[in-house]
């Protein structure tokens, strides 16, 4: 009973993970290479791109999945701290939510948190902009 039992549960739908793709592939690529005769003198360097599309097609399928999303992500992050004007309400990583009174190019930020209570905040521990605010023009004629 204990066979049927195991198939019943490999009978369930999986999805394969890119762990097991990978040794699927490397496996499929092990039988053929066991089936195959032995390849001629000149055919070195097929072999050899053969055993290393799956590693390929694995580095290709990380880049895809994880580090171009990513790198996406830090580049709208770092837009959007260079964007941070005063006016606009920000929320810091700790979870502070203020008005910005002052920004200047360098890296620290004076906030507004409560009425009359400013404290200076370094730009890179802003974790989103809430709302955009008409630029000020602190020009006022006299």
């Amino acid at each position: 009973m204990p066979i049927h039992s195991a198939a019943r549960r490999l009978a369930r739908p999986a999805v394969l993970s890119l762990v097991s793709l990978a040794s699927l592939a490397a496996l499929t690529g092990a039988a053929f290479a066991q089936a195959a005769p032995a390849p001629a003198a000149g055919g070195g360097a097929l072999d050899i791109f053969t055993s290393l599309m799956p590693i390929l097609l694995l580095i290709v399928i990380f880049w895809l999945l994880i580090f171009r999303p990513q790198q996406k992500r830090m580049k709208q992050q770092k837009e959007m701290l260079g964007a941070i004007r005063r006016g606009d309400t920000v929320v810091t990583t700790g979870g502070i939510v203020g008005k910005v009174t002052k920004s200047v190019d360098g890296e620290d930020l004076e906030v507004e948190i409560a009425p009359n209570t400013r404290v200076k905040i370094v730009r890179h521990m802003i974790s989103d902009v809430r709302s955009k605010a008409e630029p000020v023009n602190d020009n006022k004629p006299a």
